[in-house]
């Protein structure tokens, strides 16, 4: 099953932040990481992935920086401590909606009794 861009909105800035925490990547690392982190389910667009970027180093949490790699530029992101605090946020809100969800899941869950 593959997720496209519009049912990851909500998420993408987080999951980002989750790619980032393993250290610096220039951003098609940062969109390859995630597509081989769920296994191609993540393929987005850079034209997605790009602009979530943008926004999240504009709101503090990643920092950029340029290099130049093989005679060619390249633009670099890591988490701020900001970023690594929102994560860490993120990551505990995430853990207590998924066991929510599943116990609402649960076979039997809405069976009414008479």
């Amino acid at each position: 099953m593959r997720v496209d861009a519009q049912v990851l909105k909500g998420h993408l800035d987080v999951l980002l932040l989750a790619t980032l925490a393993v250290g610096p990547l220039h951003g098609y690392a940062i969109k390859e990481a995630l597509r081989d982190g769920s296994e191609g389910r993540f393929d987005l667009p850079t034209g997605t992935v790009y602009p979530a970027l943008h926004r999240l180093e504009r709101a503090g949490l990643i920092a950029g920086s340029w290099s130049v790699v093989d005679g060619r530029r390249r633009r670099s992101y890591q988490l701020t401590a900001d970023g690594q605090r929102k994560l860490t946020g993120e990551r505990a809100n995430w853990r207590e909606f998924a066991s929510t969800v599943t116990t609402l899941l649960e076979p039997g869950r809405w069976q009414t009794t008479t």
